[in-house]
């Protein structure tokens, strides 16, 4: 494939990047290095969610990354409360958002 950046090592990627590969990728086939700083990403986001469950507001970039794994937080009350807020206080352009303003 003619893809350098699906070659990319995890030091290279940014979350955003990363994210952009893999849903680019046919198959539902991940490199691991995307996957690698996915989920440190995502991890990083839901510690800090954890720390402050009840006034943490994600920004635009943290939340396109939740989205993408909002299926692992279904569940849990502070995920939704977090969706919430990110919402109740988002002044861009939803069409920035993948997906709109899904609950």
């Amino acid at each position: 494939m003619g893809n350098s950046s699906m070659h990319a090592t995890a030091n290279q990627l940014t979350p955003a990047k990363a994210l952009e590969i893999a849903k680019n990728c046919e198959d539902g086939c991940v490199p691991a290095s995307v996957t690698a700083v996915l989920e440190r990403a995502i991890n990083e986001l839901w510690q800090r969610i954890q720390a402050q469950p009840s006034t943490y507001v994600m920004k635009k970039e943290e939340f396109i990354i939740f989205n993408y794994y909002r299926s692992r937080f279904a569940n849990a009350a502070a995920a939704q409360q977090a969706v919430a807020r990110f919402w109740n206080n988002f002044q861009g352009d939803m069409t920035e958002i993948e997906g709109g303003r899904a609950s």
